[in-house]
């Protein structure tokens, strides 16, 4: 798994994935529960990982709806 996205806006994160699906990409996010934890303050990203494979088409998938990866 490769990391694509990271944010701590939880409606970047849900559009991400609903359009990585779309595209029939497998993605996962990572440190969702340490977001629960803190208590919804936005201070821990969460992580949106991708198969290694995947990875070149979800930075397309990315790029063409204007989500910025911070790279």
């Amino acid at each position: 798994m490769k990391e694509l996205l990271r944010s701590t806006d939880p409606t970047i994160m849900a559009f991400a994935s609903a359009l990585l699906e779309g595209e029939d990409i497998d993605c996962f996010q990572m440190d969702v529960n340490m977001s629960i934890l803190e208590g919804g303050i936005g201070i821990f990203p969460r992580r949106l990982m991708v198969h290694e494979d995947d990875y070149d088409a979800a930075v397309n998938v990315m790029r063409d709806n204007e989500i910025p990866l911070g790279r």
